[in-house]
C-alpha cells in the first residue's frame, strides 16, 4: 500500500505512546509533508490520552529525538515520551551506597 499512498501523494505513519497499563499504537495515512505535530494530532492520541502535553514532553521517530516540525517521510514511527518519574543518575547513586554497605 505504501507505493499507493506515496503516489497519491500520501504516506504511511504509526504514531506510538506507552504508560505501565497501556500501549496505543495509530497507524494512518497523512499527505506527504506532514509535521510530526500534525501527524501526532491526526492520530487522534492527544484526545484519547489526555496527560500527553506536547509542550514538554520529548517526541522521536524510531528512537531518536526530533523536534515537532520534523517533515514526516513514509513509514515513519513516531514515539511519544513519557517524563521520567526518577532521575536516573540518583537512582544509580543510591544503588551504588546501598551495595557499598
Amino acid at each position: 500500500m505504501s507505493e499507493e499512498a506515496t503516489s497519491a501523494g500520501q504516506i504511511r505513519i504509526r504514531v506510538c505512546y506507552a504508560t505501565p497499563a497501556i500501549q496505543a499504537v495509530k497507524e494512518l495515512s497523512v499527505p506527504a509533508g506532514t509535521l510530526l505535530h500534525d501527524g501526532i494530532k491526526r492520530s487522534g492520541l492527544l484526545e484519547e490520552m489526555r496527560e500527553i502535553d506536547l509542550s514538554c514532553w520529548r517526541v522521536g521517530i524510531y528512537g531518536k529525538l526530533k523536534t515537532l516540525d520534523t517533515v514526516l517521510r513514509d513509514r515513519d514511527r513516531i514515539e511519544i515520551y513519557r517524563p521520567l518519574i526518577a532521575d536516573p543518575m540518583e537512582s544509580r547513586r543510591k544503588r551504588a551506597d546501598k551495595k557499598a554497605r
